[in-house]
């Protein structure tokens, strides 16, 4: 249970109460993140697409969605920032113009290692991009330089509906029947 990760029930009343913040409302909040960009990428289903939500790695962490279909591959990393302003460059991110942030550098990492994965139970080369999506923010200014992870809001991910040309119908199902098995990420 979710729930048993994180402070107590006392922890988290104590905190609210005293206004402060802590890991659990940031991991909450990113975890909400994550619902709603889930949910718009069920929608792309019509269009021959297969979805994964929250991929366990060996490593702890997860992979917050990968989306199979026609157009390839694509490992989701989704950040929910309510009402921020956005600025994306080559490998950094900066959130309300604050310290640089390495979310494409660590969306292109996780790319990799999807790839590598699939590329392990694939007998065809499986295209795998990065994409990183915000989540509640006021606006997003991409760098001119910025074409190695694709950048999108939460809404706007359906822009990935229509691609096509990457995987045939039997390949996406393929690819999506070894990335469903938990044991395939927990050995990388």
């Amino acid at each position: 249970m979710i729930a048993e990760r994180g402070p107590s029930t006392v922890q988290r009343l104590k905190a609210k109460l005293l206004r402060q913040s802590s890991e659990w409302d940031s991991w909450y909040a990113g975890l909400e993140g994550e619902r709603r960009v889930g949910r718009e990428l069920e929608r792309l289903s019509a269009f021959g697409w297969r979805v994964l939500h929250g991929i366990e790695k060996s490593n702890g962490g997860d992979i917050d969605h990968l989306l199979i279909g026609p157009g390839g591959v694509f490992s989701i990393n989704t950040k929910n920032h309510q009402g921020a302003s956005v600025w994306v460059g080559d490998s950094m991110v900066k959130v309300n113009g604050g310290t640089p942030r390495p979310y494409a550098a660590a969306s292109q990492a996780e790319a990799d290692l999807v790839r590598g994965v699939l590329g392990q139970y694939c007998p065809f080369d499986v295209p795998v991009e990065p994409v990183l999506v915000f989540v509640g923010i006021t606006s997003l200014n991409r760098a001119a330089t910025q074409y190695t992870v694709r950048i999108y809001q939460e809404r706007e991910v359906a822009a990935l509906a229509p691609l096509t040309g990457r995987l045939t119908p039997q390949q996406v199902e393929h690819v999506h029947s070894v990335a469903r098995h938990r044991r395939v990420w927990l050995r990388a």
